[in-house]
Order: C-alpha cells, then sequence, then structure tokens
C-alpha cells in the first residue's frame, strides 16, 4: 500500500508535536499584555525587598532578594536559553537538522527570544532604577558542545529546558506579588511545554517526554542555589545571589 504520510505537514504525529508548541499560549500578543501586571503600580517591590534590590555589590552585580530578585534571576535563565537558541538556529550547520528538528527548536527559539525581552522590558518597567538595577547581558559558554550535531544540541536543549522548569517551580514559593506568580505559572507551563518536546524529539513515540516527573507525578523542584550549579556551567559573567536561598 502506498505511504500517504509523505510530508512531514500530513503526519498526524508531527503534527501534534507542532500544536503542542503552538497552543503554548506566549506570543507576542501576549507578552504585551502580560507587561501590564508588572508596573510601578504593583506593591511586589515594596517593603523590605527595597533593601535587597539587584545591583553592584562588593564590584559584582548581584540578583538581589525578594520578587525582584526572583524575576532577575529568572531574566538570567531566559538570556541563556535564548542564547543557546539563538546559536542553534544561526549556526551554518543547522540546515543539515531533519526538518521536524529544524521546526521545533526554531520554535523554541522564538518563545526564547520572548521570555528574555519579557523579563527585561518588565523589569525596566518595574525597578526604581533600571539604569543601576537591571541585569546586564550576560556571556556565554557551551565548552565543546558541537552546534553542527543534532543529537548533542538536542541533549542540551533537554538539560536546559528540565532545568528551566525545575526552577520556576523552586522560586515560586519565593514570590509574594501575585500578578508574578501568574506570570511565573504561565512562564513555566510554556517550559514544561519545551522540555517535553525536545525528550521527544530525542526518542519519538516514546514516554521520555513523561520521564521527569516523580512517584507522584510532580517535576522537580529546585532552589536557586542548586540550580546555579547547574548554571554557572555555561554563565560566564560573573554575579552573585546573595539574598536568595
Amino acid at each position: 500500500m502506498e505511504n500517504t504520510l509523505n510530508t512531514k505537514e500530513e503526519n498526524p504525529a508531527y503534527a501534534s508535536r507542532r500544536n503542542f508548541l503552538k497552543i503554548s499560549g506566549l506570543t507576542l500578543a501576549g507578552t504585551g499584555l502580560l507587561l501590564a501586571g508588572c508596573n510601578n503600580d504593583d506593591d511586589g517591590g515594596s517593603g523590605p525587598s527595597n533593601n535587597q534590590l539587584p545591583g553592584i555589590r562588593n564590584g559584582v552585580f548581584d540578583l538581589g532578594g525578594g520578587d525582584f530578585g526572583v524575576l532577575t534571576y529568572a531574566y538570567a535563565l531566559e538570556q541563556l536559553e535564548a542564547d543557546f537558541y539563538t546559536r542553534v538556529v544561526t549556526n551554518a550547520s543547522f540546515a543539515s537538522f531533519s526538518e521536524e528538528a529544524k521546526d521545533i527548536l526554531s520554535d523554541l527559539h522564538k518563545h526564547e527570544v520572548i521570555h528574555r525581552e519579557f523579563f527585561k522590558a518588565a523589569l525596566t518597567d518595574a525597578l526604581p532604577n533600571p539604569t543601576a538595577q537591571l541585569l546586564p547581558p550576560l556571556a556565554f559558554t557551551y565548552g565543546n558542545l558541537n552546534f553542527g550535531n543534532q543529537a548533542a544540541v538536542i541533549d542540551t536543549a533537554i538539560a536546559l529546558e528540565d532545568t528551566g522548569v525545575a526552577a520556576y517551580n523552586g522560586a515560586g514559593r519565593l514570590i509574594t506579588n501575585p500578578d508574578y506568580l501568574v506570570i511565573a505559572g504561565q512562564i513555566v507551563s510554556v517550559e514544561a511545554r519545551h522540555a517535553a518536546a525536545v525528550r521527544d524529539l530525542r526518542n519519538p513515540g516514546s514516554t521520555d517526554f513523561a520521564n521527569t516527573a516523580d512517584a507522584n507525578g510532580l517535576d522537580p523542584a529546585k532552589k536557586p542555589s542548586e540550580i546555579a550549579t547547574v548554571a554557572q556551567q555555561f554563565i560566564t559573567t560573573q554575579f552573585t545571589a546573595t539574598f536568595l536561598p
């Protein structure tokens, strides 16, 4: 019998994975709406956290504490993910990746750039003195990673996405402003979709997409200090997180 599923568009498994990302709920238009929740009228930066605002301490940028510290922490992680996927899609060998890998990784690149720019704009709007308190652009390294090797890129993407989900899950309890907590929840749901998509890309048709859950069906939640040990493998810019657990 002739195979009638010769193109990626006709393959229901492929279409399902694409739709899985397309309905992620964080689009450029949606970002504009989210920004309305982070402005100087919010009370997330008031109170004791004002003594722990992000900024230079002892010659090194410190992420700060309170809600602004958590948002800055998230901004650092989104810078990392956006940088990684930018390097992936702009590498000359990206053209040799499978069509499905190119489509999925391109979608993830767009999402992570949106996340990064969202946090930059939100913090710029909300911080009392963003000129001194906004985390600057970070520098990154990926060791000996071959960006022309599809399997190596996917494995690194899995590690970064799993780390991102655990980071948001662990940071949620530190957020006091309910508007910020809603935003964090919206973004971690997108990151979880990413983690599932790249795991399925590595091993299609398997249960790998759900292999991060524990016996209770829950993804890991890690404190900022735990995430820092992983992130420091990639982030070369020195910074501190004095007020985050």
